[in-house]
């Protein structure tokens, strides 16, 4: 049973919702059936547990104009002979539920308990539908639960190594940076950069509330910072802003103040009468000219 599980595993989803899949038939695969909706119950080893009420929505209205594309896995429910218990395809179920479809195509096949886990975990994780926490657990318990290793879940999930080491390491957060990634206020790429510092509580709190990016908070991340400690903005130190005010400075001829707020700030440019002040705007003709040129992504509004 433990081998078939890993031949499931190999053969990927594309198996498992193939209803003419020969590798199956002596585990009782059925063909494609028509189910009533209230016959299934959502799966009890669903490793998702945040549905997008925004995707569910989108989803339902591609499934009123075209149906649903793709059958659902199911199994006869193991406590109730008379249901079926979803094994993948719950999003699809949910939303054909807002769709409010009477019935929906389903392949039934025999899966134990551990198997329903296993497959559950492969196609949330194929479909990129997790988020970073989710996705991790579910390296973690097929680690665990299935005794695979990082090599082989590579190679099943077509994921590289460094991938799921960085997104294992996620589960060492505290829980309530954790939260932030499960809601989707931090990225995966935040939650590394925060993996191993001092205070990530204090820091994932600094890098939402001014919304900084991956770069932004790995920079911040190498500070050691504290709750308490002295920040400045944007996650840069002073001789960083004193090295942007210098550039600054030696493009426009005269000494250029930065004032940093947040995400945002001022760039404070003086000048002592009209003629310096003519001598400036023509410095920024020229770099309205020069700057397009050299960087093709710069647009001058």
């Amino acid at each position: 049973m433990i081998e078939n599980r890993k031949q499931a595993l190999g053969r990927g989803l594309s198996a498992l919702f193939d209803p003419s899949d020969g590798g199956d038939t002596e585990r009782g695969s059925s063909p494609l059936s028509i189910l009533p909706m209230e016959s299934i119950l959502p799966g009890r080893f669903q490793p998702r547990h945040h549905f997008s009420e925004e995707e569910l929505l989108s989803l339902a209205t591609s499934i009123r104009e075209k149906g649903v594309l793709q059958p659902i896995l199911v199994r006869v429910h193991p406590e109730d002979r008379g249901k079926y218990e979803i094994v993948a395809g719950e999003r699809r179920w949910r939303a054909a539920k807002k769709a409010e479809l009477d019935h929906i195509p389903a392949l039934i096949k025999e899966f134990s308990d551990v198997e329903a886990l296993e497959v559950g975990l492969l196609e949330n994780i194929q479909r990129q539908d997790l988020n970073p926490i989710e996705e991790a657990e579910g390296y973690r318990r097929l680690a665990e639960e299935f005794n695979h290793t990082q090599e082989s879940l590579s190679r099943i999930l077509g994921k590289s190594r460094s991938h799921i080491a960085n997104s294992l390491r996620l589960l060492t957060l505290p829980k309530k940076v954790k939260d932030c990634l499960n809601e989707g206020k931090l990225s995966a790429g935040h939650g590394r950069a925060l993996v191993g510092t001092e205070d990530p509580e204090f820091l994932a709190e600094m890098i939402i509330e001014r919304n900084l990016n991956v770069r932004q908070t790995e920079i911040l991340s190498k500070k050691k910072l504290r709750r308490g400690d002295q920040v400045h903005a944007q996650g840069e130190s002073d001789p960083e802003k004193e090295v942007l005010k210098k550039h600054l400075s030696d493009l426009l001829g005269v000494a250029v103040d930065l004032d940093l707020k947040g995400m945002g700030g001022k760039i404070v440019i003086p000048f002592k009468n009209p003629t310096e002040l003519d001598e400036i705007i023509k410095k920024f003709n020229v770099l309205t000219q020069l700057l397009p040129a050299k960087y093709p992504e710069f647009k001058i509004y």
